[in-house]
């Protein structure tokens, strides 16, 4: 067997290194999951669970300390105590004296009791802004940096492909620029603030068959270059990511945890990723437990170290005994082992840890700050979609009183938990500990509808459940709607895994109906014949065809991605007016289940024909999202020309035509009309949240790369071809407000590293150009 070679590390790291035995080499590699128990909070948790003594387990020492805080609900200052003096423990009564590297889960803010839960990324994707995006991860990690956390397992960088996967609601997009620009600015803010961040789940993993959890993918080589690897690309090349994790997925029957193409082949040698690869929670044991690779654990770790991953977590099942016995044996080389130490050492060097004395642990800590919660509300805010509206909303504005009267109905309505994502604390654990409080405030839509509409009658019923075939409760939520000038009824998913809840890790669907019997509940409130205001607060978007172009349809729909802890604040501020909605689909708003896998960047053949009685045209596009006021989009005027590989401008002049200061999401796209190989029908060149007053345009200029529209040729080389590209700007993908066209000149150019670099930073450049658009009067 071939070993690549060690990573550069610094002359103390190889020293450190030279003085190991194998026992505190492969202690280094693994994590200890410390409050490990029953709770179903990893897939197999149970079943996988290591036997072995904590203090028994570090007499060599330990990589990472699995979920500290994250486990079950602890006094993050009481917590704290324990982790210093036990990573004192290490320092001191250990041979090498090594702290351990903590890790939490961290994708809606810190998954630990009392803290901070954002909206999900999904969420994220329908805001549109990368900005605050960073903003919310330099936050999160100023709280794990404080608590002695060193490494964030977020964010997901898994492109949707399919809406019946249960862990849509920790993606951000089926668009891979999108997911690329806002989870890189995820990465930079979580580790300007001292704590590295984990790509997740690299790669392939939401590719997999029927939208089910731990299943086979089929993947070409182009969909895997052209539409998966980008955002990992761009978190690597810009965003300097110093984590990565594998994803459960086997790619047309290579397990992605036993392929070194992928984990060494392209993150590091093709990227130069000079970080560490840590398995996904027990993925090293699936590959003898259900990829059926390797006859033993000790044969899975020889696999997968030899592809690349570094540390086995969240403990020791494959890592430790299993490959001793086996490096002992003469089986596997120990070479292997040195590798993923150096790596270990390297980063625990890089995070300081190595010269940290862990004297002072924090007495007191706030995890939901005033800073913390108005990021959250600003996020929530921007994220919410108007999906249809016949005028009825905003419900107080201008001339309009608010209404005497409101019923609020639905499962979701008077629900904290309904508010928060899958890898929110509490839907994650806290749900094992009934009875424990949630530990800071979050106001369901029903006390901030209340608390903003305080003149009015507010009468609230819950209708039916989230999940189940109770109908008992109609008459109640009837009654309510009958008695009201408007109802909201607020309808959707319960975040949960593995069968708890209608949505989250482990939770996919056959059906893209909405769970239980909320359908009906919302034709029994619309048939009283009172205005009714639907909002879908969920974790994947849903066929609701029937509420959105439909004979017998709400007077308005809003889509709300699990908004956190001030998700009710937000709904209730668009529903009042006191916020203009600014958020657009992330995802195109699915027909049915039938219609998946869909992504709006098909081919010809991917959309509808003559040929086909199936119609995968989604109910609403990708973009779409609505305003109180109106926008105008105008002039789209490009460069006549480029040579490809160079960068060519494009402005377009927008205005606020309403009557309301508002903020619309300028959205340019591309089709290249002609290509080697097939090409989308529209792809998404750039983007940028632009807020106007009333009355006021701006220009707003692009500079755009010709890398952008870059794909897999025919000899799986990523070029630049030569051609007519059509370019609009419009409302959603599927509406073209001002076009134009640029050709690309000269030979084909074949795409370089150094190419994909500078491709990025010059989208940034036109995503955050410096200061704010200003009226075009400002501009000329």
């Amino acid at each position: 067997m071939t070993v690549p070679h060690f990573p550069d590390v610094s002359d103390r790291v190889h020293r450190l290194h030279g003085r190991m035995t194998l026992e505190e080499k492969l202690a280094q590699i693994v994590g200890y999951w410390v409050d490990q128990g029953g709770e179903v909070v990893a897939p197999l948790a149970g079943e996988m669970s290591t036997s072995t003594g904590y203090a028994d387990a570090t007499t060599d020492g330990i990589g990472h300390l699995t979920r500290v805080y994250g486990t079950r609900p602890v006094d993050p200052v009481e917590r704290a105590g324990w982790l210093w003096a036990e990573q004192r423990r290490l320092k001191e009564s250990t041979r090498l004296g090594i702290p351990a590297l903590v890790h939490e889960e961290c994708l809606t803010g810190l998954a630990a009791w009392k803290a901070a839960t954002f909206p999900t990324p999904l969420a994220w994707g329908a805001a549109f802004d990368p900005e605050l995006v960073a903003e919310m991860g330099r936050l999160i990690g100023e709280s794990m940096r404080q608590l002695g956390i060193h490494q964030g397992l977020a964010p997901v960088l898994d492109v949707v492909r399919d809406p019946r996967w249960g862990r849509v609601d920790e993606c951000i997009s089926e668009d891979p620029y999108v997911v690329g620009t806002i989870g890189t600015a995820y990465v930079r803010g979580l580790q300007s603030a001292g704590v590295h961040a984990t790509l997740k789940h690299f790669i392939g993993y939401s590719a997999s068959q029927a939208g089910r959890n731990h299943a086979p993918t089929h993947l070409g080589r182009r969909e895997l270059n052209d539409v998966l690897l980008p955002p990992f690309e761009m978190a690597v090349l810009d965003g300097g990511a110093r984590s990565v994790m594998n994803s459960y997925a086997e790619i047309d029957g290579a397990p992605v945890a036993a392929t070194p193409e992928y984990l060494t082949g392209i993150l590091r040698e093709l990227w130069g990723f000079d970080g560490v690869v840590v398995s996904d929670y027990f993925a090293v044991a699936f590959l003898q437990l259900m990829h059926a690779v390797a006859a033993d654990g000790g044969e899975a770790a020889e696999l997968a170290l030899a592809a690349g991953i570094d540390v086995e977590l969240p403990t020791g099942d494959a890592f430790l005994q299993p490959l001793a016995d086996r490096i002992r044996s003469g089986k596997a080389d120990e070479a292997l082992v040195d590798r993923a130490v150096l790596r270990v050492l390297a980063q625990k060097e890089e995070l300081g840890l190595l010269d940290a004395s862990f004297d002072d642990a924090p007495t007191e800590i706030d995890l939901d700050s005033p800073a913390h919660r108005a990021v959250a509300r600003r996020l929530a805010e921007e994220s919410i979609v108007l999906l249809t509206n016949d005028g009825v909303l905003p419900l107080a504005s201008g001339d309009r009183p608010a209404p005497a009267s409101v019923a609020v109905i639905g499962p979701n309505a008077d629900s904290a938990e309904a508010l928060m994502g899958c890898y929110s604390f509490v839907n994650h654990v806290l749900a094992h500990h009934p009875g424990v409080p949630i530990g800071f405030d979050i106001p369901t839509v029903l006390d901030a509808l209340r608390a903003q509409l305080p003149q009015t009658a507010i009468h609230s019923a819950e209708g039916a459940a989230a999940e189940g075939d109770d109908r008992s409760h109609f008459a109640a939520a009837v009654d309510a709607a009958k008695h009201a000038e408007v109802a909201v009824l607020v309808v959707g998913d319960r975040a949960g895994l593995f069968g708890r809840g209608t949505v989250g890790e482990g939770n996919d669907v056959e059906s893209l109906e909405l769970p239980g019997v909320q359908r009906e509940l919302v034709e029994a409130v619309i048939a009283t014949g009172t205005p009714v205001v639907l909002i879908v607060c969920s974790g994947r978007p849903y066929a609701i065809d029937w509420a959105v172009t439909g004979p017998n349809r709400p007077a308005a729909v809003l889509q709300a991605f699990f908004p956190g802890e001030e998700g009710g604040n937000a709904l209730a501020g668009v529903l009042t007016g006191s916020v203009v909605p600014s958020g657009h689909l992330p995802v195109s708003l699915p027909r049915s289940a039938g219609a998946q896998p869909y992504s709006y960047l098909h081919p010809i053949l991917g959309g509808p024909s003559e040929v086909t009685s199936a119609d995968s045209t989604p109910v609403l596009p990708f973009g779409h999202g609505l305003s109180y006021t109106t926008f105008e989009r105008t002039e789209l005027v490009a460069d006549s020309s480029v040579v490809a590989g160079g960068t060519f401008s494009a402005t377009v002049r927008i205005r606020n035509s309403g009557e309301r200061d508002a903020t619309d999401l300028v959205q340019l796209y591309a089709r290249d009309l002609q290509a080697s190989v097939t090409r989308p029908v529209a792809q998404l060149l750039a983007y940028q949240r632009v807020s106007l007053p009333a009355g006021a345009e701006v220009v707003v200029h692009f500079d755009i790369p010709t890398t952008r529209l870059a794909f897999t040729g025919l000899e799986y080389e990523r070029i630049v071809e030569p051609g007519e590209v059509e370019l609009w700007v419009g409302p959603s993908v599927a509406e073209r407000d001002t076009s134009a066209s640029i050709e690309i000149l000269g030979p084909v150019h074949t795409v370089t590293l150094s190419d994909e670099r500078m491709s990025r930073v010059a989208i940034e450049g036109a995503l955050a150009p410096e200061g704010s658009p200003q009226p075009a009067g400002v501009l000329g």
